[in-house]
């Protein structure tokens, strides 16, 4: 059996981070994570995050490299991340509580759910840190 991909998005503009704070599960409602969502069978990670971010948040997006290395979720799912850029839509939390633009010096302050945190030092580096 293969791997379940969950791909997430690190929307930048400029010196800023988009972050979308979760309404469920009832143990993750609050927190805080880069939007995303599982890649389906036959489609590629950047077709997916493509996909997921504009049902999730209206946007359109050109996908950039990866971040960070791969979170092992489960045994048998692993969460990867990618730089995006918004090329179009208008932002909307449409699958979340709510979306905040966040700051290089703000990354460590956010309530990450469990997995995302792995991120922390990579995003910092591409907020420039």
């Amino acid at each position: 059996m293969s791997n379940q991909i969950v791909v997430a998005g690190a929307l930048i503009n400029e010196d800023l981070l988009l972050v979308a704070q979760r309404d469920r599960p009832a143990e993750l409602a609050g927190l805080w994570e880069l939007p995303g969502g599982k890649v389906a069978a036959g489609e590629t990670d950047e077709a997916a995050l493509a996909r997921e971010l504009h049902e999730e948040l209206g946007v359109v997006v050109d996908i950039g490299a990866r971040i960070g290395d791969d979170v092992a979720l489960t045994a048998t799912t692993v969460l990867r991340a990618y730089r995006v850029t918004q090329t179009g839509g208008t932002l909307h939390p449409n699958d979340h509580r709510a979306l905040r633009w966040i700051s290089f010096d703000e990354l460590d302050g956010v309530a990450w759910v469990p997995a995302d945190r792995a991120w922390v030092a990579a995003l910092r580096r591409e907020l420039g840190g």
